[in-house]
């Protein structure tokens, strides 16, 4: 079982039949169930099949990459080329609990980088020297969400300890995904297309678990391989658009303004020795969702695959639509996508996740009937290690009111951990996943 407290959260018949639904979901975009089908090698010709696209592979095979699935991925793909042909590689992943022969798997930090993980990217840009990496050589890079943090390698003149301030900032003002690796990208050398880049001229082909909404293959991992559309100029308006410009190291402001004025190279703006392809998203989770939702007996809707805004607010209005019966004819509702809190300067212990169970319980108690509010991140970590998200229903409200639990502080403090943990039987725990496509929502209602 994926998510290792079934019988702890699953109380009720509502509860476990979300616990299986929800477990259908991640199922669905492990490496190991995508990577067989989006991934062929034919041995008679030489011939990898990735997707649409065919590859000859006439001399060695390497693999790079990082993501929170990449170690999962490394293990799949090792499952299907012959050791004759792939020669090694490393990929950089949060966990090293990975059994694979020829891919090293190094571990680094996350969501804050560390210097594992510059000294681990120092270690996968060696191989093409080492190696002697040429044109008749092939990469394939697998990348997943996670990617950006797990790989860093700073710009010169620009400190781990640089990067650091800039993503804690960025992660805590409410920027977008899309916005903090605009600004990444211009502060890496390996990020916004330069990995692949730096491989050349060997083909590189990049194998993608996508955790973006809408699978902007610039954003997902802030695209290594991928051709990068953005400028200093854009990173520098992000910080603006945040007051952050008075906030962060002045060697960090420096470089972006030297390279708005021409005198640092940009990032890559066209690759021909790249290709990338998305072999797993948010879509496929919730279509699984859908379909184990169907089987138990529901009448199953899909909300939206690209749910995102402030959590508190996205949470509220959702809940509101379920209490005015905006979704009257159906009794499990599905949405996938990413929410981005704004925490408050004092904030307590929780995820986006948990808050948003806990910001949708503080409408949703008064909603007449049995029902039931789920959020978790497919990759088993809603900020906090251990914790993938929560669930809650008509009893943790119950639970809340007798124990006398202010849920209006709780939401307001940013402390959604505290408050499901005193209420109890809410808090969802998987552990590492392998996968990670973003963040899954489900509703169950029973008149």
């Amino acid at each position: 079982m994926i998510i290792k407290n079934c019988s702890e959260i699953g109380s009720t018949p509502l509860r476990r039949y979300a616990a299986e639904i929800l477990e259908a979901g991640i199922e669905a975009v492990l490496p190991s169930k995508v990577i067989p089908k989006a991934f062929l090698y034919y041995p008679e010709n030489r011939i990898l099949a990735v997707n649409s696209g065919f590859y000859n592979l006439d001399k060695r095979v390497f693999a790079i990459g990082g993501g929170k699935a990449s170690g999962r991925m490394a293990q799949a793909i090792e499952q299907i080329l012959p050791e004759s042909i792939l020669t090694g590689g490393i990929v950089i992943d949060r966990s090293s609990d990975f059994d694979t022969k020829k891919i090293k798997v190094l571990t680094a930090g996350h969501p804050i980088p560390d210097s594992r993980g510059v000294r681990a990217v120092k270690e996968m840009l060696s191989l093409k020297e080492k190696c002697k990496i040429d044109e008749y050589d092939t990469v394939i890079c697998l990348l997943s969400g996670g990617g950006s943090a797990l790989m860093p390698y700073p710009a010169e003149g620009i400190t781990l300890a640089d990067k650091q301030s800039v993503t804690a900032k960025l992660l805590s003002c409410g920027a977008e995904i899309a916005e903090i690796n605009t600004v990444r990208k211009h502060l890496s050398r390996v990020k916004g297309g330069q990995l692949g880049h730096y491989f050349a001229p060997a083909k590189v082909i990049t194998l993608i678990i996508s955790d973006v909404i809408g699978n902007d293959l610039s954003t997902i991992a802030s695209g290594p391989t991928y051709p990068d559309k953005t400028t200093f100029n854009d990173a520098l308006v992000i910080l603006e658009k945040y007051d952050l410009i008075d906030k962060l190291p002045l060697n960090v402001i420096t470089l972006l303004r030297n390279g708005e004025e021409g005198k640092n190279p940009e990032t890559p703006k066209q690759l021909d020795n790249c290709d990338n392809y998305i072999i797993a998203d948010n879509r496929l989770a919730l279509e699984a969702i859908k379909q184990k939702a169907a089987e138990l007996g529901f009448n199953p809707f899909v909300i939206t695959f690209e749910q995102k805004g402030e959590t508190t607010a996205v949470a509220v209005n959702r809940a509101f639509e379920v209490l005015n019966g905006k979704y009257g004819e159906y009794d499990a509702l599905i949405i996938g996508g990413e929410t981005t809190p704004v925490l408050p300067e004092k904030c307590g212990i929780g995820g986006r996740n948990q808050h948003y169970v806990a910001a949708s319980i503080s409408i949703l108690q008064n909603l007449p009937g049995e029902w039931l509010v789920a959020a978790m991140g497919t990759d088993g970590s809603d900020y906090m290690p251990g914790i993938a998200g929560a669930i809650a229903d008509n009893d943790t409200v119950q639970t809340i009111h007798e124990r006398s639990l202010d849920i209006e502080s709780y939401i307001c403090h940013y402390d959604s951990n505290a408050l499901l943990k005193s209420a109890g039987n809410s808090l969802i725990v998987t552990g590492d996943t392998g996968t990670n496509v973003g963040d899954i929502m489900l509703y169950l209602l029973k008149e």
